[in-house]
């Protein structure tokens, strides 16, 4: 499942050395604008307790786990909607992804320059939110001059509703809010509203990267970031990106938790952003249990069971016959398959079941 969040945020906030630490891919990272060009893209595991805990009591022969794929996006600058910088290329990276790491700097250092001379997350947060949303204002703009006169002269109801969804995002937007703040009641509005792409319509995550003092408390700039979005849908992260950089040079996971440890941290802030952007992404997790191998899948939340069924082979969904579903504190409780049969908790689901996440699933299909 190729979803991706695109790690974005003005020149030098610290894009870079995050996703180094995210991933063996090392992107460039010097101190300068624009030193990441084209995109990197790193597959990123994501860390979940569960799957070593039933491999302990299966003893496969491989553990797989699962992965969200991070995008590393080229720093942005004023005018970038405009094509200033590296604008427009920005935009259509930006467009591709599915969620959205915004990194804030949260820190001060007078070695590391600011592309405005000074440091503020709001009002880095805004430049790109400005951006983003006059690019939105101008899709949006070219839609409603398309259907408004079908909307308003003819009988065609689709481009009434278009219309209605259009103008309540011109509305919105006009007024520097995010399209993620209009709400759509009917199905047919939020198809319209979803087949738009809005740059802005896309879920968000403010990082604030924080200097290391500041890792497990925030700071002042953090307080800003906190009261700055907190009327919109999105999530805020504190993170230490050098802090995270010296973790990723320890070999072992012992040395790292004792590194954590003295620092105040039970575990690190990139453990926490993977599981935040695989939440960001609407994502969640079945398990296959079995000598060859405990795997971890990912899907959409809200998949019925052949769909998920579909994530193993295509066979296993158009072949669906069942589901046998075990529920994760019953594996572990019970400590084998064998023994949740004969509890009665292993329960046979068929086509209209909603796969929740930590089931452990046994598909049944005939092709």
């Amino acid at each position: 499942m190729s979803l991706q969040c695109g790690i974005v945020g003005l020149p030098n906030v610290g894009k870079s050395t995050l996703f180094n630490c995210l991933s063996n891919a090392k992107a460039q990272s010097a101190n300068f604008p624009f030193c990441t060009i084209e995109p990197n893209v790193g597959v990123i595991t994501v860390p979940d307790e569960r799957l070593n805990k039933l491999a302990e009591l299966v003893h496969p022969q491989r553990i797989v786990p699962t992965t969200v794929e991070i995008v590393d996006i080229a720093g942005l600058v004023k005018g970038a909607s405009k094509g200033e910088g590296l604008g427009n290329k920005f935009l259509a990276n930006i467009r591709e992804t599915d969620a959205i790491l915004h990194v804030l700097r949260c820190f001060d250092d007078d070695n590391i320059t600011h592309v405005d001379g000074s440091v503020n997350p709001v009002r880095d947060k805004e430049i790109i939110d400005f951006e983003l949303q006059l690019k939105d204002l101008e899709t949006i703009e070219a839609r409603i001059s398309k259907v408004q006169k079908q909307a308003q002269t003819g009988g065609d109801k689709t481009a009434k509703v278009a219309y209605e969804v259009l103008s309540r995002y011109k509305e919105a937007l006009e007024q520097g809010k995010a399209a993620r703040t209009v709400t759509f009641e009917t199905k047919d509005e939020q198809k319209i509203a979803h087949d738009l792409f809005l740059l802005t319509n896309k879920p968000v995550m403010y990082i604030c990267n924080v200097d290391d003092n500041s890792a497990v408390t925030g700071n002042k700039y953090v307080d800003m970031v906190r009261e700055a979005v907190k009327d919109e849908n999105a999530e805020i992260l504190i993170l230490a990106a050098k802090t995270e950089s010296e973790i990723a040079e320890f070999e072992t996971y012992e040395e790292r938790q004792m590194f954590l440890n003295e620092i105040g941290l039970e575990e690190s802030g990139v453990s926490r952003l993977i599981r935040a952007a695989y939440s960001l992404l609407n994502l969640e997790t079945y398990f296959t249990a079995g000598p060859q191998e405990v795997r971890a899948w990912t899907y959409l939340k809200g998949s019925k069971a052949p769909q998920c069924a579909g994530i193993i082979h295509t066979d296993f969904e158009k072949g669906f016959i069942r589901a046998e579903v075990i529920k994760y504190d019953d594996y572990i409780a019970l400590g084998s398959e064998s023994a949740c049969k004969e509890a009665g908790k292993m329960y046979i689901e068929g086509k209209d079941y909603v796969v929740q996440d930590g089931d452990i699933m046994h598909f049944r299909f005939n092709v």
